[in-house]
């Protein structure tokens, strides 16, 4: 009996759930199946006694079989171990960042104005306790859209308690931040240990979901910027553990570009897209125009992103309506000129880059994603293993972004090499892998890459340093058609620009001339398929007797993104960067006089700081 009775207990004990921290009635009974009302479809209920909620006591599930609501209610064991996770994380996420400008936070400004308290409650229909929730607060602060102090609403950017950033509104639409603060999603809180969230594209959009019973509910930090950096130091603490994540942001051609980056960094699997309203952009514009309920409907009707590898027309309306009113624009620049007339660049794309050793294939493709990265913010993640250690690496790209030598004495002074530390701190990751370096081990670490750093680029260098394993039977033929495919895939399901540096099969002279012909595509070691399916084809090519390097682009698979074609550049073995210059092919000139207007640049690249 007595061992009995402790089964009995221990069977109890585990499957302990508190079911009222999820709203759930399930009458007082400990086990079993039984039926009860769902608080979350009951304020749209015409029949409020109707139980469409199906609950196993046993295992947690519940199922509501007029809203389609399914979710989990752990035990307490499941609870205590995810408290002590969510700890874990909130003592890491309580190392915040400190060489960040700190704006001050003024609790005696939390009284608004009547003007400015009727504008929030009646015309943006923000409830009065979803004001005092978000501590909204107003001041008169100077605007530069104006040039004189406004009267503005500023919403508070915390963090625990520590106040990190606020963004400043004048009426009707001025806005501007703390200079020199850090960029984090506003109400960040409330979705620490939470296993769905709510991203909006403003905090009154915010304001409207957390109106409508949705606790979990972020705006980004600067509208629909595509630049993400924000996201990676709230990654792992904050995002990882979510298994539900509502895209909620505007319904226009911003809105869809942010919605997809976020989709990409998120994960298509677990996010789901909100549509709102007939001509409504937003959710506070729904909030407005139809109310509480309906924009809680909304919400919880978010569709799931489309499956993968099936698009109807109807899944792509979004983008086809944006490309019907943007139309094809050229893709992204360097700042070398001539380069930008032949070719420009899109992410989701793949680039092989050729040339026989010593051509400078390396040295040119490190200042190609450098310019990227400083003109697009697209960040770099690296794997080059012929550029060990790395800090070999990293002194060619200071020496490139500054223009100095890596040198005392030779213009390189403590703050340009802080600063390109900096830079280079934020901007560029290296992957860096001992034993097997297979393909799939790479690509698996690039993802990380994507996800954790939200790089934008991926540069492999050189292919030939993977650890290659075909399948027994297979051709190299047919494992490099597959590895190219893999590649590509990966550039197209991360939305990244995949660059991959490739060797040429060795280039015989010509016994007639004595000339060696130039490196075509089709001359990639291995397979004819480096070209086919190649987005872009580049050939690097060094010409010592006339002190020139030739960059061909023999491919660029969409013609709006360019057509092709050779530019010339001079190597400044100084600060290792290709400076455009001219060729003449008048063969009067001797070979060193062919090289004419070289356009020299020893400046530094480096983004300005902010000076607070």
């Amino acid at each position: 009996m007595i061992i009995l009775n402790y089964f009995l207990i221990r069977k109890k004990e585990k499957n302990m759930r508190n079911f009222a921290n999820y709203d759930v009635d399930i009458h007082g009974k400990s086990s079993g199946v039984l039926k009860t009302i769902c608080k979350k479809c009951l304020p749209t209920r015409k029949n409020k006694r109707d139980r469409s909620l199906r609950v196993n006591v046993d295992t947690g599930h519940c199922h509501c079989y007029h809203c389609g609501a399914d979710f989990y209610v752990p035990d307490d064991v499941e609870e205590r171990k995810n408290a002590e996770r969510v700890a874990a994380r909130k003592r890491r996420a309580a190392a915040i960042p400190q060489h960040f400008q700190r704006p001050v936070f003024d609790a005696s400004k939390t009284t608004l104005s009547e003007d400015t308290e009727r504008w929030l409650v009646e015309t943006r229909c923000i409830p009065q306790s979803v004001i005092a929730a978000l501590r909204i607060t107003e001041q008169e602060e100077f605007m530069p859209q104006s040039g004189k102090k406004e009267r503005c609403i500023c919403f508070n950017y915390f963090e625990g308690e520590q106040l990190i950033n606020t963004k400043f509104r004048a009426l009707p639409k001025l806005f501007k931040m703390v200079q020199g603060a850090e960029l984090i999603p506003y109400n960040i809180d409330s979705i620490l240990g939470q296993t769905s969230c709510i991203i909006h594209e403003g905090e009154l959009d915010a304001a409207s979901s957390i109106a409508a019973g949705f606790k979990s509910a972020i705006s980004v930090p600067a509208g629909a910027n595509s630049n993400l950096s924000w996201l990676d130091r709230f990654m792992e603490t904050h995002f990882e553990d979510l298994e539900e994540i509502i895209i909620a942001v505007d319904a226009d051609s911003a809105g869809i570009r942010l919605r997809n980056e976020l989709i990409n960094r998120l994960g298509a699997e677990r996010c789901r897209v909100v549509t709102y309203g007939p001509e409504c952009k937003d959710a506070n514009e729904h909030l407005c125009k139809y109310g509480i309920a309906s924009l809680r409907i909304a919400i919880e009707q978010a569709a799931e992103v489309p499956l993968e590898g099936i698009f109807t027309a109807a899944d792509l309306h979004d983008d086809l309506r944006a490309l019907f009113d943007n139309g094809f624009g050229p893709g992204a620049e360097t700042g070398w000129e001539e380069m930008d007339k032949i070719c420009t660049y899109e992410r989701g794309r793949s680039v092989y880059v050729t040339g026989v050793p010593g051509a400078g294939k390396s040295e040119w493709v490190d200042e190609l994603v450098l310019r990227l990265c400083l003109r697009h913010q697209w960040k770099i993640g690296f794997f080059s293993p012929e550029n060990t250690p790395i800090v070999y690496h990293l002194r060619k790209l200071i020496e490139k972004l500054t223009g100095h030598r890596f040198q005392n004495g030779c213009g390189m002074t403590e703050g340009l090499l802080a600063n390109s530390e900096d830079f280079l701190t934020e901007n560029v990751s290296h992957i860096s892998l001992k034993g097997n370096v297979s393909p799939d081990r790479v690509l698996a670490k690039a993802h990380e890459l994507v996800v954790r750093r939200g790089c934008r680029i991926i540069v492999f260098d050189p292919l030939n340093r993977f650890d290659h394993n075909p399948q027994p039977g297979q051709t190299e033929t047919q494992y490099i058609s597959n590895l190219l495919n893999k590649f590509t895939e990966f550039a197209v399901q991360h939305n990244c620009l995949l660059v991959v540096v490739v060797h040429p099969r060795k280039m015989n002279r010509n016994p007639v001339t004595g000339i060696t012909p130039r490196v075509e595509m089709y001359d990639i070691n291995g397979s004819a398929d480096f070209y086919n399916k190649a987005d872009y084809g580049i050939i690097v090519e060094r010409d010592k007797e006339v002190g020139a390097t030739r960059v061909y682009v023999d491919k660029v698979k969409f013609k709006h993104l360019g057509v092709g074609g050779m530019a010339s550049f001079v190597y400044d073995p100084v600060s290792g960067r290709y400076l455009p210059c001219e060729e003449s092919h008048d063969p009067s000139l001797s070979a060193d006089q062919r090289v004419r207007n070289t356009m020299f640049d020893n400046s530094c690249w480096l983004p300005e700081k902010e000076l607070f």
